[in-house]
């Protein structure tokens, strides 16, 4: 990246065309308070600089015609997180995507490696001479301004590790770092089922739960990078012990690992023969199984997701009487268990907060799956460049 906007105008324009594509100046001149002489001077500096470039004639709007105005073709950005890499024009379509699971308790090393590799491979194709930015989500509580992750409960090794200082050397360009369920919320507003909704809650299920918070089209991250942390808000008095050290929490009783740790212990209760044959087979069961085993029929697998549901849904229904959101998005690595999942989210959300806040809520699952988290995290970089410096 060898320029950024001078100005707040510029920053406007290049966000415009990020999200809207290519535009002529008339029509980038309907969507920004500017006079025709000061618009002109502004997108020809953006020329000058290169971050935009003219992309043929534009539709007649009567009298001589205009060249669209459109990003920068070359330029590339960079989405990691959980561990799903991905390359992006400057207008966030992703070009290639790669996915290789790992667990995040293996350390931020053995991760970065692993990060650092599939990036490599990326370039190699040839989707990118290079990266002009990228940006990072891990799974807790990050402090955004440095880009540090702050005692995250299920990432040991992982506390004050200077994530964005150490890729964006190794990446050679800047780096931005989020926690993986904002970033998620804001794949899913820029591309996917929360496009034009100002206002809603996207809780990320995985290894653990997060709930990322858009509050007037921007992400609330809380005073010190906490919020949305409700994976350890308490649905069970004196329950399971959890990571963070508390009993009781969400994610101690529903999550990608407790999932797979109760249907364990069903397959070796004998309560469903299909779970014990994968369980037998493979000598672990994950969240998947669960899942292709309930889209099978089997009764165990179906109980163990509507429980998770109706847990979920239990703290939910709390955010939703409290944040009267307009929308509320359920994603992440579990979406595989798709409607019985919904269906018990539902049912507790709509039994629990007032009708008043319910009575028009579509509470559904993401649009863009594992695209969601790299596109949030190529809209974080995008919106930290296209800033005036």
């Amino acid at each position: 990246m060898t320029a950024r906007p001078a100005n707040a105008h510029q920053a406007r324009l290049l966000r415009l065309l990020r999200d809207g594509g290519p535009n002529s100046r008339a029509q980038l001149g309907d969507q920004v308070e500017l006079s025709r002489s000061k618009l002109a001077v502004e997108v020809d500096r953006l020329l000058e600089t290169g971050l935009a470039v003219a992309d043929g004639l534009a539709a007649s709007r009567g009298g001589r015609r205009s060249h669209n105005i459109r990003l920068a073709p070359h330029l590339r950005f960079l989405g990691a997180t959980s561990v799903d890499v991905a390359v992006t024009n400057a207008e966030l379509e992703v070009l290639g995507h790669l996915n290789h699971p790992m667990d995040v308790r293996e350390g931020p090393v053995a991760v970065f490696e692993q990060v650092l590799s599939m990036a490599a491979k990326l370039r190699d194709s040839g989707l990118a001479e290079g990266f002009d930015g990228a940006g990072i989500g891990v799974p807790g509580p990050v402090r955004f301004p440095e880009g540090v992750p702050v005692a995250p409960p299920i990432m040991p090794g992982w506390d004050g590790f200077p994530v964005r200082e150490a890729l964006s050397q190794e990446l050679g360009c800047p780096v931005t770092v989020d926690n993986d369920a904002n970033l998620m919320a804001m794949g899913e507003q820029h591309a996917g089922v929360a496009r034009s909704v100002g206002g809603f809650l996207c809780v990320k299920i995985g290894t653990g739960i997060g709930c990322g918070i858009v509050v007037g089209g921007t992400v609330h991250r809380g005073a010190t990078g906490s919020a949305g942390d409700i994976g350890h808000i308490q649905v069970e008095p004196a329950g399971r012990l959890c990571a963070c050290g508390n009993r009781g929490c969400l994610e101690a009783h529903f999550s990608g690992a407790a999932l797979a740790r109760d249907a364990e212990t069903a397959a070796r209760a004998g309560q469903s023969a299909e779970l014990a044959a994968r369980l037998a087979a493979a000598g672990r069961l994950t969240a998947a199984d669960v899942a292709a085993v309930a889209a099978m029929g089997d009764a165990t697998s179906l109980g163990l997701i509507r429980e998770g549901g109706n847990r979920v849904g239990q703290v939910i229904a709390g955010l939703v009487s409290f944040f009267n959101p307009a929308l509320v998005v359920i994603g992440g690595g579990v979406t595989g268990l798709g409607h019985t999942l919904l269906a018990g989210v539902r049912a507790q959300v709509y039994r629990r907060s007032l009708p008043l806040a319910t009575g028009n809520l579509p509470i559904v699952l993401g649009e863009l799956g594992p695209a969601a988290g790299v596109t949030g995290a190529a809209r974080l970089i995008s919106d930290h460049l296209f800033s005036p410096v």
